[in-house]
């Protein structure tokens, strides 16, 4: 038997009737009759088409203030029959049931709605019933029924319609219905996670547009990220993005977010091996540059204000595998182009969510972001010695750094600039040492800098090995039973310490 079916009869209910008119002028022109009920029915005969009433076929008016309309056999039996079983035609013909070929329907806004603020009736009430019965039923039965579940499926239904004059096959029946339960599923998972006050009792997540990478951390691992990258960025020039500069855009967008003045920071494998504030954006991409050119070949360069043509000038000198910024002008995209691969991306809006979550062992690990930024009113003074200079706007740029650097981690700044970082170490100790080496390395006088931990010193060790460099102030979250010996020897080397009561472990 051939699987090639072709719409007689439409089903067509949904909430937004954006786009709907140019489907439904097709449908007409290929002679398909059509059921509607309520606003749907008004929309589809105030375009001129007649239109069959739900009602009509149920016999019963929609009830219940609208709760129940479509949830009838005289709908889901036309829906529903196997047209090649003679048992399931016969039923359908004994009890006037006619048979519908395509359904059209969209969800109420539940997650908008939940958006929104709405109290808890109006999202209740935004718990689609007959919609999502509508979609299941004719989902199930791809064999005969085509579905259509969302806005998004209309442009594919129009390209189906103008390529085959209103017939299918099993194939494109079944490509509906995949698309029809991603819909169906993605609506129960909002509502579930509403209910289960996002993730209380279990863990659900849903998220459409898989775009395939050129392969996963390794050139022997697939990759695939699932989101809507184009939603956040624009990508202006250069390759195909990885799975490694995923990771890596990701960690330089928190990072920047962090700074409201002139920033550009230089980022690799995650951690920034260079930062700067300064007043023009050039100035600060030579400072951090400043901070450790070696390492920057190959990374991720992102600004929080416009890239010109003079600061696309100085990066073009060196290798970079990503820029980042809010804007360009059209000079600094044309000299950031010359280089064929290197990507270059407009951030065009904020991360948003409050939840991180990975896969480990047999399941995944959930938890809250790390959205806690530390400002002066958060800096407890506990030396002798006050803050002097510069040293407290030092200590939060610093602060700000390390919440976002592998633990253990160490950073050491002075006049808003990184001068050195240690990461993902073992001990605290070894994280200042690497941090010492590089910042001696590339030139850096420490005198009158300051350093930034992202957890509590367990022993005076840190600050001592900081202060005969020249560390003069220190922030630490605190929390050792040992934090008298570290403050102590602050005070008796004239050290400013300060506690923020947070801790920053990044793994």
């Amino acid at each position: 038997m051939s699987s090639e079916k072709k719409i007689k009869t439409a089903l067509v209910s949904v909430y937004h009737k954006d786009g709907l008119d140019e489907i439904l002028q097709k449908l007409n022109e290929l002679g398909v009759r059509f059921i509607s009920t309520g606003g749907t029915r008004n929309f589809i005969e105030s375009q001129g088409f007649p239109c069959d009433a739900v009602e009509d076929m149920t016999g019963y008016p929609s009830i219940l203030g609208g709760r129940v309309k479509t949830l009838h056999p005289k709908i889901f039996g036309g829906i529903l029959c196997r047209r090649e079983l003679p048992e399931d035609m016969k039923q359908i013909k004994a009890y006037d049931i006619h048979e519908i070929d395509l359904v059209i329907v969209d969800l109420y806004p539940f997650e908008e709605t939940v958006a929104s603020g709405a109290d808890e009736q109006d999202i209740i009430e935004k718990i689609d019933i007959g919609g999502i019965s509508l979609i299941r039923a004719a989902a199930k039965n791809f064999k005969d029924v085509i579905i259509v579940a969302s806005k998004q499926q209309y442009q594919p239904l129009i390209n189906l319609l103008d390529s085959k004059d209103g017939k299918s096959d099993i194939i494109d029946r079944k490509y509906f219905a995949k698309e029809a339960f991603s819909v169906s599923s993605s609506y129960d998972t909002a509502i579930f996670n509403y209910l289960d006050n996002n993730g209380e009792t279990g863990f659900r997540y849903a998220v459409d547009n898989a775009m395939p990478l050129r392969y996963g951390e390794n050139p022997h691992q697939k990759g695939t990220f699932y989101g809507d990258f184009n939603a956040i960025f624009d990508q202006l020039h250069g390759r195909e993005i990885s799975y490694n500069n995923l990771l890596d855009i990701e960690a330089a967008v928190n990072l920047i977010s962090e700074f409201d003045e002139t920033t550009v920071a230089i980022l690799k494998h995650n951690n920034a091996c260079g930062i700067a504030s300064r007043p023009t954006v050039l100035e600060a991409w030579k400072d951090a540059l400043a901070g450790d050119p070696v390492s920057a070949f190959g990374g991720i360069i992102i600004s929080n204000k416009k890239v010109d043509a003079a600061v696309a000038k100085e990066i073009n000198t060196i290798f970079f595998e990503i820029v980042i910024a809010p804007e360009y002008d059209e000079k600094a995209i044309e000299i950031l182009s010359l280089k064929k691969n290197r990507i270059i991306l407009v951030q065009k809006q904020a991360l948003s969510g409050n939840r991180q979550f990975r896969s480990l062992l047999n399941g995944v690990l959930a938890q809250d972001k790390n959205l806690s930024t530390q400002t002066a009113s958060d800096l407890k003074l506990v030396t002798n010695r006050p803050l002097q200079g510069t040293e407290e706007e030092d200590l939060l740029f610093a602060n700000k750094l390390v919440k976002h650097t592998k633990s253990n981690a160490i950073i050491l700044v002075k006049n808003k600039q990184l001068c050195a970082g240690g990461t993902g170490q073992t001990s605290r100790v070894d994280a200042l040492k690497q941090a010492i080496e590089k910042a001696n390395e590339f030139g850096f006088n420490l005198e009158g800098a300051v350093m930034a931990s992202d957890a509590f010193f367990p022993f005076p060790d840190c600050v001592e090995i900081a202060g005969k460099v020249g560390v003069t102030a220190v922030v630490q979250p605190g929390g050792s039973i040992k934090d008298d010996l570290s403050v102590e020897y602050c005070n008796e080397h004239n050290i400013s310490m300060v506690m923020t009561g947070i801790r920053h472990f990044k793994h």
